[in-house]
This record gives structure tokens, C-alpha cells and sequence, in this order.
């Protein structure tokens, strides 16, 4: 069983930067993909960046080159560095992680398809 758990959430002003990381207790090798999802209310979830096991990274369109996800060198935190955050960007973000590699077809930015999930960590942006 693996154990994800979000942290680093909180309340900045739009165009403020902010690091959520998510401790993952499982070894990290065995994971194919690790990703971070967000849900704001009333909407649907959806993927925010992945980052597949070679180091792979996918990201939506809509956080590319503001967010970037990375792995530590232990191998035991995966984290989102957010920059010029936006209104839009207030949601709940969410961990997620994967066993098995999806096949070429696979879109990792989908939540259907993830074994693991955190409980959420709060990002909320204000004008």
C-alpha cells in the first residue's frame, strides 16, 4: 500500500509563488507515474503535471511554464513549484500515483487510471 500525503498548501496573493510537496512512502522506483492533480469546486478534477518514472514531465496547458514538478534525490518527495499564480489556480491539488506503465495511448494527465491518492492540500489565490 502506498501512502501519499500532501502538504505546503495555503492562501497568496495572485502572482505570489508557492512549493506543495507530497511525501510518498512507498519506493518511488516502483512507480511509474507520479503526478499532482487539482479539483476546484463545482468542477471536475483534473491533471495539473506528471512525471513519469525516466523523468518525463507533462504538464497542462494551462500551468505550463509557470508550474514545474520535480522528484528529490531521495526519491521520497514529489513536489509542484507553482510561480505567478493565478485566480484559476485556487483548488484543492492532489497527489497521485501510478503503478504500471499506461502504453502510448495512456493520457497521464487523466485521474481514471491512478492506484493512489492524497488527501488534498488547499491552494487558494486572491486579486
Amino acid at each position: 500500500q502506498v501512502q501519499l500525503v500532501e502538504s505546503g498548501g495555503g492562501s497568496v496573493q495572485a502572482g505570489e509563488s508557492l512549493r506543495l510537496s507530497c511525501s510518498v512512502s512507498s519506493f518511488t522506483d516502483d512507480l511509474y507515474y507520479m503526478a499532482w492533480f487539482r479539483q476546484a469546486p463545482g468542477k471536475e478534477r483534473e491533471g495539473v503535471a506528471v512525471r513519469d518514472k525516466i523523468g518525463r514531465t507533462t504538464y497542462a496547458l494551462s500551468v505550463k511554464g509557470r508550474f514545474t514538478i520535480s522528484l528529490d534525490n531521495a526519491k521520497t518527495t514529489l513536489s509542484l513549484q507553482m510561480y505567478r499564480l493565478k485566480v484559476d489556480d485556487t483548488a484543492m491539488y492532489y497527489c497521485a500515483a501510478r503503478w504500471a506503465y499506461g502504453g502510448s495511448t495512456f493520457d497521464s494527465l487523466a485521474p481514471i487510471g491512478y492506484d493512489y491518492w492524497g488527501q488534498g492540500t488547499q491552494v487558494t489565490v486572491s486579486s
